[in-house]
C-alpha cells in the first residue's frame, strides 16, 4: 500500500519551555506541515509513504528533505526550485493561555509552483492512495489548479483520495475556501471534516456549539456531507476542554450508513500541533489495512491521542503503541 501526500513542508520555530514570543532568546527548530505530518506518521507505521512538494535547492530546502528521509518517507518526487522554505512560529499555550501561530510563508517555493512541475502519472505510479488538505489550495489559485489536476489524475488511476478540510482563517477567507473546496471535494472518497467547518463553509448545520454537539449532530452533518459530495466515508474529531493543557479527545467515522464513535481520552497535552494530521494518518492506515469502521476510528483516535504527548509536528509512535492504547493500556507505566 503506497500513499502519496501533497502539500508544503515548513520550518517550525518555537520558543523553549512554553515561553512567549516576547521572551524568546532561543527557538527550537522542527520541520512539519499537514501533509508531511501524515506521510511521516504513515512511514512510522511501516507503510509506504511518499511526499510531494516544491523546495529550494539550497541547504535549508535540503534539510527539510533530509528530515523526511530520516523517517523513511520517499522524497523522490520532490521538485526543486524557488528560493524560500515556508516558516511558521509556534508559541505553545498552557493552562488558560492558548497556543499562537504566526506564518511567514509568502513567496515560498511551492507558492510559485506551476502545473508543469508535477508529473502525476509518474508520481502516482504504484500508488493506491492520495492525500491532501485544504491548506494547500489556500496558498494560491495555482495550487487550487494543481490540486484539482492531481485529484482528477488520481481518480483516473483508481486511487482512493482523502482530504482533511483543515480550514485556516489566516490563509484565506471562508468564501474563497468554500468555492475552492466545492470543486475539489467531489473527487474525494474519505473526507476529514470538522462539524464547525461544515457549518461555516457549506452551511450544513446540526446542533448548537454553545450547548455542545451530540453524537446525533455529528451523524446528521456527516450524512449531509456524504449526500452532497459523494464521500465513501466521513470522519470528524471531537475535542473538548476547559484549557490549553487538558483536553478530552474522541472521533466519529460515518461509513455512509452509520456513525461509529471512539472512546474518549482525557489528555495532558505536550504539543497539540499535528493532532489532526495524526488522526488522518491513523485513519488512512486503518482503512488501508482493511479495519472495520469501529476498529478504524478507535485506531485513528488513539494514534492522535498519543501524538499530543510528542514534541514537534510528527507523530513518532508505532502501530504496537497505538494498539496497546486501544486495548486500554494508557496508564503510563514504564515499559521494561
Amino acid at each position: 500500500m503506497k500513499t502519496v501526500c501533497f502539500g508544503e513542508i515548513l520550518l517550525r520555530l518555537s520558543p523553549e519551555n512554553h515561553k512567549r514570543f516576547l521572551q524568546a532568546e532561543n527557538f527550537e527548530a522542527f520541520y512539519g506541515g499537514a501533509e508531511a505530518n501524515v506521510a511521516v506518521s504513515l512511514a512510522n507505521f511501516g507503510a509506504d509513504a511518499s511526499f510531494v512538494t516544491k523546495l529550494p535547492a539550497h541547504e535549508i530546502g535540503q534539510a527539510a528533505v533530509n528530515c523526511l528521509r530520516r523517517f523513511g518517507v520517499d522524497t523522490d518526487n520532490i521538485v526543486r526550485g524557488g528560493d524560500r522554505v515556508g516558516i511558521y512560529f509556534c508559541e505553545k499555550g498552557a493552562s488558560q493561555r492558548a497556543s499562537k501561530i504566526i506564518y511567514d510563508r509568502a513567496h515560498t517555493s511551492i507558492v510559485g509552483a506551476e502545473e508543469s512541475d508535477f508529473d502525476w502519472d509518474k508520481i502516482f505510479d504504484g500508488a493506491n492512495w492520495f492525500h491532501f488538505t485544504g491548506i494547500t489550495p489556500a496558498l494560491g489559485e495555482n495550487l487550487e489548479k494543481i490540486c484539482l489536476t492531481a485529484c482528477k489524475k488520481a481518480k483516473e488511476r483508481g486511487l482512493t483520495v482523502s482530504c482533511d478540510l483543515n480550514y485556516r482563517k489566516k490563509l484565506w477567507t471562508i468564501e474563497r475556501a468554500g468555492k475552492a473546496m466545492e470543486k475539489l471535494l467531489p473527487f474525494v472518497d474519505v473526507g476529514m471534516i470538522g462539524i464547525e467547518d461544515a457549518r461555516d463553509m457549506f452551511g450544513i448545520r446540526s446542533g448548537d456549539a454553545a450547548a455542545g454537539f451530540t453524537h446525533e449532530d455529528y451523524v446528521r452533518v456527516a450524512r449531509q456531507l456524504t449526500e452532497r459530495f459523494g464521500f465513501r466515508c466521513v470522519a470528524s474529531t471531537m475535542r473538548a476542554g476547559t484549557n490549553a493543557s487538558d483536553n478530552d479527545w474522541a472521533a466519529m467515522l460515518f461509513d455512509g450508513k452509520k456513525g461509529y464513535f471512539s472512546k474518549t481520552y482525557s489528555m495532558r497535552i505536550v504539543d497539540r500541533v499535528g493532532g489532526g494530521d495524526s488522526f488522518c494518518a491513523g485513519l488512512i492506515y486503518a482503512l488501508s489495512e482493511g479495519f472495520d469502521a469501529q476498529r478504524a476510528v478507535e485506531f485513528a483516535t488513539a494514534a492522535s491521542c498519543l501524538k499530543h504527548t510528542v514534541e514537534g509536528d510528527y507523530n513518532l509512535v508505532s502501530v504496537e503503541e497505538v494498539e496497546s492504547l486501544v486495548a486500554g493500556n494508557g496508564g503510563g507505566r514504564v515499559q521494561r
